[in-house]
């Protein structure tokens, strides 16, 4: 039987984004503090390990995220391991998140001037300690907006995790679709809610890149 769309299909689409919502954080929240220890494995002086991290982050970035969610999907079920969907997508798009984080957090890095580093190795300071209190805190500044503007595309880029059956926004609208036969209605509706997502952080983030080019570069310097 088919149904009409109505307000009750809405409101079940309106409660969906609560399950894109989740696995945004989860996959920004483990993708940033796996992707912070990627990106100071990579500018370390230790060279093996940068090229470890190299490695690793033009993996995630030049397959498409589709192909990782499949793999990791159907990998667990080689080892014989019958994970739910969320397990799945969480690890596929944590790790997709900290390769994108730590190439984002590595060019912000390496953008504070080479004088901090000699002031902090002036001072005694190692590599880890100059990094926790001089470089970080002036990185931070410059990589809010970039980071910002990555959980926008985070965000979209939940959808993906539909073709693995878990059930998030875009999962929704097509268990809804196939109930009343009204795509058009249904994904309308679908990408409202994506932009009433996405819309204030893209705004969040454009404020924040004038308010970064309006300050300057650094936040906490070594005189």
């Amino acid at each position: 039987m088919i149904r009409e769309f109505g307000s009750g299909e809405v409101f079940y689409l309106v409660f969906a984004m609560r399950w894109t919502l989740m696995l945004s954080a989860i996959a920004f929240v483990g993708g940033g503090l796996l992707g912070l220890v990627l990106t100071v494995l990579r500018v370390a002086p230790f060279r093996p390990a940068g090229w470890l991290v190299t490695g690793y982050v033009q993996l995630f970035q030049g397959t498409p995220l589709l192909m990782q969610l499949f793999v990791f999907y159907f990998g667990f079920g080689i080892f014989g391991w019958d994970v739910p969907a969320i397990v799945a997508a969480s690890t596929a798009l944590v790790l997709y998140a900290a390769a994108f984080l730590a190439e984002i957090w590595r060019g912000c890095i390496q953008a504070i001037p080479k004088g901090q580093w000699e002031a902090a190795r002036a001072l005694g300071l190692r590599f880890l300690p100059a990094m926790w209190l001089v470089i970080l805190p002036q990185a931070v500044r410059i990589a809010i907006p970039p980071t910002v503007g990555f959980l926008v595309q985070l965000v979209k880029n939940t959808s993906l995790a539909s073709i693995v059956g878990y059930i998030e926004l875009t999962r929704a609208g097509q268990v809804i679709n196939n109930a009343t036969f009204q795509p058009f209605a249904v994904f309308t509706v679908v990408a409202l809610l994506y932009f009433a997502l996405c819309w204030p952080l893209s705004l969040l983030a454009r404020r924040l890149e004038r308010r970064m080019a309006a300050g300057g570069p650094t936040v906490r310097a070594i005189p």
